[in-house]
Parts: structure tokens; C-alpha cells; sequence
């Protein structure tokens, strides 16, 4: 049994031991609320503290990533590289790839790509050697001998000699041919000396020749033996070419059973002979269309890196940010030619009131794409222009003076009219958008001062009847003077005449001065004798008003980008834009600096 003692000290220590656990009950109370509920109110602000460090750090590593990635676009630059395909779109048919008779834009695209000319054209328009190593013209100025570079070849592996150039003349020559370069051989004798040299020998001066020498040449293993009537009818022109160009033939497809929507596909395959070296484009395609709309679209939906042959940049394409619009000066002129021969155009004072009454500035603010204003038969930058002498226009008040002079009074209706007859003509002119609009201002302008005019607008073929035969009263066309401004054919008497083989003076016009002028200029080599020779000419254009000059045409090549290595500051024409086509690239790789 436990005695009373013992159960009063249980229970003593019973009480010390619930009194210790109350007293740390409160203790903790008191603690709990000291130290954690009163301090909860401050979480609302630690929150924002560590949200504050968890953005701060956030913000730290995306600058560091742009600047990773700002870093790296600055020590990686984008570096073309060979290879890749690219793909041409151009507007016409493609007929003749043969260089004696290509003439369309698309024929000339092709040949130039395929065929190679003992000259051609750098970047900047001047003139260097193809085929050629080096040329020298002698003593009298008559006699021009070329050197051939080693090691040339035709696409066939043959290798090319002077024997080809002498071949290749002597078929431009042959009247049986009837090749379009004809008149401008006439009389040159072409004469093999080694089997890398030939020479020309001139009948007389003419300083513009060796210009003449960036035709194509064409195999003499291949052509000769063929009688020079059947030329134009072998396969050898359309769909076996054998050239010694940057690119060689590779297949034609024609596409499409509706004549127009058929499309025309040229394929061509890098030359690897090239004296210029191996183009660096894998494969080359030429694709013709016959509608602008289903060019335009076939650009659009990326099936073409490139379209030629517009006038205008489509609405469609103008906000084609990535797309680049190449205006390229072409050295040509754009021009309204009066029929000097026909009346009202005989007629002096007709023709200077007219001139005065082209308002050029306004006319040519209207165009859709830059051009240059032109102010008489020699460009800016030719040998023999002078900005002293230029052109009469821009004053209806004297275009009205000078046209009441010539007897054409206003009548009651404010139109011009002599011995009962109205002062009345029409324009002829190509039917595309530029000329039609060119044409259509020129009209508004003539009718301010009593003239009525009508317009002609013709397609390509119809066009080119009408220059043939000279069956317009005023033309509006363009003319392609080249890189010498030897402008006999455009201008001289003899080339008015209907016997003359291109017949190209379009103005029928007839100077003495000016036909003594254009003489003495092209018989001088001296670029400083023949400005001084070139004046009177000059003067007696402006004087006697056979044309108003308009503007300088751009050739436009709209191309996807990137193109490398295309960089023309000047063409003579649309086929120009190949002159450096071996250098193109359309492939881009990042590398670092």
C-alpha cells in the first residue's frame, strides 16, 4: 500500500508539472503572436521585394540575349555563295537564239547568253574584250587588228579560231543571208592573219567601229557547207544552239495550247569553258510570257526570281517589300518625229510652233519610273553634246505666234486652220502604257494652242510595218544610239531614202549643214575634234526642228531578292543586263569576319 506521503508528492508534482505545461502553452501563445501574426501584414511588401528581383533578373537575361544575338549579326556578315537556280520571266516569243538574226527582246536575251562577241560591255558601259585579248587600229585609222585570247572554246569542246570570225562576217555579208547586220558590213574586209588574228580593213574612217564588234559568233564547223538562204530555218537557231557564251543550251519545253497562255521555258547549263570564267549559277532559265498579268503573277507567286520587259513596276508589285526595282539608264531617246517630207510638217514655222508648244517638265513629271530628260539627238555625256544647244520648247505663247505665221489661224471654235483645211495629224505610236500616256499629254498640250490630234496605238508587229513603210505623220518611238554618238543613221539624208537598207532617219529630214556635220564626226577617232565637227549638226537640228526630244529611257528589271553581282550603271540594251552574268549569285551563307 502507498501511505499518504507518497500520494501528496505525486500530486505535488502532478500540479508543478501541469502548471510547467500551461506556462509553455502561453509562453508559445505570446511568442506566436510577437513573432508571426503581428509580422504577417508585412508580406504584401516582402512579396513585392522578391517579385522586384525576379524581374529585375528577368530583364538581365534578355538583354544579355539581344545583345548575344546584336553581337553576333555584327561579326557574322552575309557572303553569296555559289549555285542555286534562277529563273528570268520576259515578256515576248522566243524565235531565233542565231546572233546573224536575233532581233526581239527575248531572242537577244537568249543569244546573249549563249553566244559570246569578240567585244562587249562592262558594268559601266565601256567597251572590253570578249573573245578578244586586245585590239590596235593603224596610222590612217582603217585597218583594225584583233587578237584572240588563248585557249577559247565552243560549247561542243572545238576550239574557236580566227578561221570563226572571218566565217561568221563573211555570212553577215552575204546578201543570201539577209541578215539585219548587213548594213553595217558593208564594204569591210575581214581577213584572217593567224590562227588568233584577224583584221578589219575599213573603206574609210569611221570612228564608232569598233562598236560594231559585239555581235555574236557563230561556228564555222557547225554552219559551214549550209547555203547562207537556208540560215534561218535550222534547228541549229532554236533548239541546238552551239555558242561559246557564259551559258550553253540545255532543253526548250513550250508550255500551254492557247496561244495566249503558251509559255516558252530555256533551259541553259553553265559553261565551264568560259573565257570569263564559270558562271557561278547552277542553272539559268529563260520563261516567256504573252500576257503582263500572268507575268506579274508568276513573279508574285515566287516561280520567277526576275521579270523583264515591263514599262511600269504593277500595282500589284509596289508594295513588294521584298522585291528590287532596277531603273537602268539605257543610252536611248525617246522621241516625236514629224514626217518632214508631208505636209504640215514641210513646213518650218509648222514644226518650230509645235516644238514650242512640249511643255517636256510637265510631260514627264506624269511617268511612272524616273527618267531623263533629253534636249536633242546626242545624250548627256556623248562625245559631242553641249548643253548650249539645245532644243526649243516651252513657250505657247510663241508656239502660237509662230504657228499664226505659218498661216494657221484660230477660229471661232479655237482650232487651227489654213485655206479651210484644220491643223490635224495623228501620233503613232507602240501600245504600251508609257507611250500611250506620253502620247495622250502631248495631244492635251497641241490642243492648247488649237491643235487637233489624234492617237494611233499599235502592237509590236503592226509597229514595226508602219516604221518599215513610214506610214505615220508624227511617230512617237525610241531610238538605241549606243555607247558611240555616231547618230548618222538616224539623221542623215541618205537614210531617208527608201532604197536605204534600214531606212531608220524616221524624220525624213534633210540638212546640207547637217548632213556635212554628221560626215566629218564619224571620220575622226579624236574625241575633242569630233565635238567640234558635231556642232553644226547641233545647231542646225535645233534650228530646223525635224523632232522633239522627250526623255532618256530606264530599262526596268525587277528582280527578288538577292541578286549579287548585279551592278549596271549604264546599257545600250535590255540584253545588256547579261553582260556580267557569270558573276551573279543568288545563294547567301552567315559567316564571321
Amino acid at each position: 500500500m502507498i501511505d499518504r506521503t507518497t500520494k501528496l508528492r505525486w500530486r505535488r508534482r502532478l500540479r508543478r508539472s501541469k502548471k510547467q505545461v500551461e506556462d509553455m502553452g502561453m509562453h508559445a501563445e505570446e511568442n506566436l503572436e510577437q513573432h508571426f501574426f503581428k509580422r504577417l501584414s508585412r508580406l504584401t511588401r516582402v512579396r513585392r521585394f522578391i517579385a522586384s528581383w525576379v524581374l529585375l533578373f528577368v530583364l538581365l537575361i534578355g538583354v544579355t540575349l539581344y545583345q548575344t544575338r546584336a553581337l553576333g549579326n555584327y561579326y557574322l556578315s552575309s557572303t553569296p555563295e555559289s549555285g542555286g537556280i534562277y529563273s528570268e520571266g520576259i515578256l515576248g516569243t522566243f524565235t531565233n537564239a542565231n546572233p546573224l538574226y536575233a532581233a526581239s527582246s527575248v531572242d537577244n536575251s537568249v543569244e546573249r547568253l549563249v553566244f559570246s562577241g569578240l567585244f562587249k560591255y562592262d558594268q559601266n558601259n565601256k567597251l572590253v574584250g570578249d573573245l578578244a585579248k586586245s585590239w590596235e587600229v593603224d596610222a590612217r585609222g582603217t585597218k583594225y587588228t584583233v587578237v584572240l585570247n588563248d585557249n577559247l572554246k565552243w560549247h561542243d569542246g572545238r576550239s574557236i579560231t580566227s578561221d570563226d570570225i572571218v566565217f561568221t562576217y563573211g555570212l553577215i555579208q552575204n546578201p543570201d543571208a539577209k541578215s539585219p547586220l548587213a548594213s553595217s558590213w558593208m564594204g569591210i574586209k575581214v581577213e584572217r592573219i593567224d590562227d588568233k588574228t584577224v583584221s578589219f580593213t575599213l573603206p574609210s574612217i569611221l570612228s564608232a567601229f569598233p562598236f560594231s564588234m559585239t555581235n555574236g559568233i557563230v561556228p564555222k564547223h557547225i554552219l559551214d557547207g549550209v547555203p547562207a538562204a537556208q540560215l534561218r530555218s535550222l534547228a541549229f537557231n532554236t533548239t541546238k544552239p552551239i555558242g561559246s557564251g557564259p551559258f550553253r543550251w540545255e532543253a526548250v519545253e513550250v508550255v500551254g495550247t492557247n496561244p495566249e497562255e503558251r509559255e516558252q521555258r530555256i533551259a541553259l547549263e553553265p559553261n565551264p569553258d568560259y573565257q570569263g570564267g564559270k558562271p557561278k549559277i547552277d542553272k539559268l532559265i529563260i520563261r516567256t510570257f504573252q500576257d503582263e498579268d500572268q507575268l506579274t503573277k508568276a513573279f508574285q507567286d515566287e516561280e520567277i526570281n526576275a521579270v523583264a520587259g515591263l514599262t511600269v513596276v504593277p500595282d500589284k508589285l509596289k508594295d513588294d517589300l521584298t522585291s528590287q526595282a532596277f531603273n537602268i539608264p539605257l543610252t536611248s531617246e525617246v522621241l516625236l518625229f514629224f514626217k518632214t517630207s508631208d505636209a504640215p510638217f514641210n513646213d518650218l514655222l509648222t514644226r518650230r510652233g509645235l516644238s514650242y508648244a512640249v511643255d517636256t517638265p510637265q510631260l514627264l513629271s506624269g511617268i511612272d519610273r524616273p527618267v531623263l530628260p533629253a534636249t536633242g539627238p546626242l545624250l548627256r555625256g556623248q562625245v559631242g553634246y553641249d548643253s548650249s544647244i539645245k532644243q526649243n520648247t516651252s513657250n505657247v505663247a510663241l508656239a502660237g505666234a509662230l504657228l499664226d505665221q505659218a498661216g494657221w489661224k484660230l477660229d471661232g471654235s479655237d482650232k487651227r486652220v489654213k485655206n479651210g483645211q484644220k491643223l490635224q495629224f495623228t501620233i503613232t505610236t507602240q501600245k504600251n502604257s508609257v507611250y500611250d500616256y506620253v502620247a495622250h499629254v502631248l495631244k492635251k498640250q497641241w490642243a492648247a494652242v488649237g491643235v487637233t490630234v489624234d492617237i494611233r496605238l499599235l502592237e509590236d508587229d503592226e509597229l514595226q510595218s508602219a516604221l518599215k513603210d513610214h506610214n505615220y505623220d508624227t511617230l512617237l518611238y525610241g531610238i538605241a544610239l549606243g555607247a558611240d554618238p555616231d547618230v548618222f543613221a538616224f539623221w542623215h539624208s541618205t537614210q531617208a531614202d527608201p532604197l536605204s537598207p534600214n531606212r531608220l532617219n524616221l524624220s525624213e529630214y534633210k540638212s546640207v549643214p547637217a548632213d556635212k556635220a554628221l560626215e566629218a564626226g564619224r571620220t575622226r577617232n579624236e574625241a575633242d575634234v569630233r565635238a567640234v565637227k558635231y556642232k553644226p549638226f547641233l545647231t542646225a537640228w535645233r534650228d530646223d526642228a525635224p523632232a522633239v526630244a522627250l526623255y532618256q529611257p530606264r530599262y526596268l528589271y525587277l528582280v527578288r531578292q538577292p541578286l549579287f553581282g548585279f551592278t549596271p550603271t549604264l546599257m545600250n540594251s535590255g540584253a545588256d543586263r547579261f553582260n556580267n552574268v557569270e558573276n551573279w549569285q543568288v545563294l547567301q551563307t552567315n559567316q564571321a569576319d
